[in-house]
């Protein structure tokens, strides 16, 4: 908050972070726009939120932070050239689940270079550092790119559109289970996987 042109990240290395630090999330990163007149770009990091590695890992629940995003959720922004600045600039704070190293860079670097100041909350699970799937060529990260809300179908279901029976819609690192998944029961031209990664 003393200095809104800094990238402070704020790092949660077990979930249980989550549940001593509630209040202070609550009270003033939530709603620190509305209540205390408060602009803060701080980035919580919560890794481990929900990834089957025991009870002390899991509380960094994601429905809870996407419920307190929006004092109201069937309000959107008029449609414009703008939308999407606005739409961000109108919420307590934005949530992402990246499954791409491009990914992540983007949101990072967007919250530095965002007009205005929003927490941001990443529930990104370390595990996709090591996973060999989870990868980003230099061209995703190179001028005249940026963060991507929806990554669609990329696969052989993209280019087979209307052999696709079913279209699955996941975030973050459950992308790699089910793409393997897919790959295995050899259907990867009739069921499609997209991202939402905010």
């Amino acid at each position: 908050m003393t200095n809104p042109n800094a990238l402070v990240l704020w790092e949660a290395q077990f979930g249980d972070f989550n549940n001593t630090a509630q209040c202070i999330i609550d009270q003033f990163i939530s709603s620190g726009q509305s209540k205390w007149i408060r602009q803060t770009g701080l980035v919580l990091l919560l890794p481990h939120g929900m990834e089957g590695m025991g009870p002390e890992h899991s509380s960094s629940r994601l429905e809870r932070f996407l419920q307190m995003t929006s004092d109201d959720p069937d309000v959107l922004p008029a449609f414009s050239s703008d939308f999407a600045i606005r739409q961000l600039s109108d919420i307590n704070w934005i949530v992402a689940n990246c499954s791409t190293p491009g990914n992540l860079f983007h949101v990072l670097r967007r919250q530095i270079a965002l007009p205005f100041r929003k927490p941001l909350i990443i529930m990104t699970p370390k595990s996709l550092l090591r996973h060999p799937e989870a990868k980003s060529s230099f061209d995703d990260m190179v001028e005249g790119t940026e963060f991507q809300r929806i990554i669609p179908e990329a696969g052989p279901a993209a280019k087979n559109e209307a052999g696709v029976k079913r279209l699955i819609f996941c975030s973050g690192k459950v992308y790699y289970d089910l793409a393997a998944a897919r790959k295995e029961a050899g259907i990867e031209d009739s069921i499609a996987i997209a991202r939402v990664e905010q």
